[in-house]
């Protein structure tokens, strides 16, 4: 039998606390790493489903999503870097998942909330996340709910659009065409929201016809399988060549590259 040692790590309020052991946890792992990740990540807001202990596609998606805004390399593996940061920012009372997971409660682990007051510990009801992590995480290769025709009319909208900027950037472009099909102020298709007339310039100058390389195609199938880069957004633009005074006039959320992201 081969003995996993703990990581000895500091919490964010100076308390020593066993985190993990020392593997890299990873998609498809099951067990007590998985059970803590997971109650970790929901603790800050970033796992919105069971603490089950079975690293799935949610808990793949809540652990990128945590990497990107902590500055991490995202590549949904829980490594030593990636588990130290995640310690730092969150609390685990291992006894208290233990004992509801034993218990067969439904419960939670959120932030900021006592534990009698949570659910399986006392009946009240948790707060809600403000950073869910996708509701409907599927496995990159069969995205749900959009065709291959879809798939390739993205790509080479994102590599019209935004070849040259950062992957995340990428992510981000394809991402407001998922938010854009989400909306009820915008079509309901792929082609419906890329083809609305004004809506994107590589339409407009004929860029949407140029062969997307695999880097646009991986973005589209980041963004359909939940990674959001741009926080929700629905437009973006670029300052620097931007012609319309109304883009200006959108809450600005955050700039990725040279594109600004807008609600």
């Amino acid at each position: 039998m081969v003995l996993m040692c703990s990581l000895l790590m500091i919490s964010s309020e100076g308390e020593k606390a066993d985190a993990f052991t020392n593997q890299v946890i990873q998609h498809g792992a099951t067990g007590e790493d998985v059970i803590e990740l997971q109650s970790r990540l929901q603790y800050i807001g970033y796992y919105n489903g069971d603490i089950d202990g079975v690293f799935g596609w949610g808990t793949y998606w809540a652990l990128r999503n945590f990497q990107y805004e902590f500055g991490l390399p995202i590549d949904g593996l829980a490594g030593a870097k990636t588990k130290e940061k995640l310690v730092k920012a969150s609390k685990y009372n291992k006894e208290y998942v233990k004992n509801q997971i034993e218990k067969g409660n439904n419960f939670s682990h959120y932030g900021g909330t006592d534990l009698d007051k949570q659910k399986g510990g006392g009946g009240g009801k948790a707060p809600a996340q403000n950073k869910p992590a996708p509701s409907k995480p599927t496995a990159v290769n069969t995205p749900n709910g959009f065709s291959q025709n879809d798939i390739q009319l993205m790509a080479n909208a994102v590599y019209g659009e935004s070849r040259g900027e950062p992957y995340e950037g990428q992510v981000a472009v394809a991402a407001v065409i998922l938010n854009r099909i989400d909306s009820s102020a915008f079509p309901n298709t792929a082609a419906g929201v890329i083809f609305e007339p004004g809506a994107f310039t590589a339409v407009a100058d004929g860029q949407i016809w140029l062969t997307p390389n695999e880097k646009a195609k991986e973005a589209v199938l980041d963004a359909i399988n939940g990674w959001d880069p741009s926080s929700s957004a629905l437009y973006y633009f670029n300052p620097a060549t931007a012609t319309s005074k109304w883009i200006w006039s959108r809450p600005q959320i955050k700039k990725i590259g040279k594109h600004i992201f807008c609600s």
